[in-house]
């Protein structure tokens, strides 16, 4: 009976759980394209610099390598994140500070196969 009323009461928790973002996070501020790529859907909308379209996921690791290869990443920092009503979706903005420069990087996320697939990458100058 005890583990029924846990259960009952730990539900509702269980449903709220976000998987984990940290290597996202962690392959944006390294600039580890390899790691974050596996994390990119089949098509992806990708704004770095003058590239803005939606690429399908090879053209958008290429990009954003690129991206990477040209502004050495030295740090990446959450500001802000949030989820969507259903928790299908999830979002976040941080700063990325790169190259020498400051850059606004938003990433938008829906549920994939068991884990959270980048829809949309956006690295714009601060």
């Amino acid at each position: 009976m005890k583990s029924l009323i846990f259960l009952l009461v730990m539900a509702p928790s269980f449903a709220l759980m976000q998987p984990n973002l940290e290597p996202i996070k962690k392959a944006l501020s390294k600039g580890d394209i390899e790691t974050l790529s596996t994390y990119f859907d089949e098509t992806v909308e990708i704004a770095v610099g003058e590239n803005e379209d939606i690429y399908d996921k090879a053209q958008a690791k290429d990009i954003v390598g690129r991206f990477f290869a040209d502004n050495a990443p030295k740090t990446f920092s959450e500001v802000h994140k949030g989820t969507s009503k259903g928790n299908d979706a999830q979002y976040f903005i941080g700063n990325l500070v790169a190259g020498g420069k400051s850059y606004r990087t938003y990433l938008f996320m829906k549920v994939g196969s068991e884990k959270y697939l980048i829809q949309e990458l956006r690295i714009e100058s601060e």
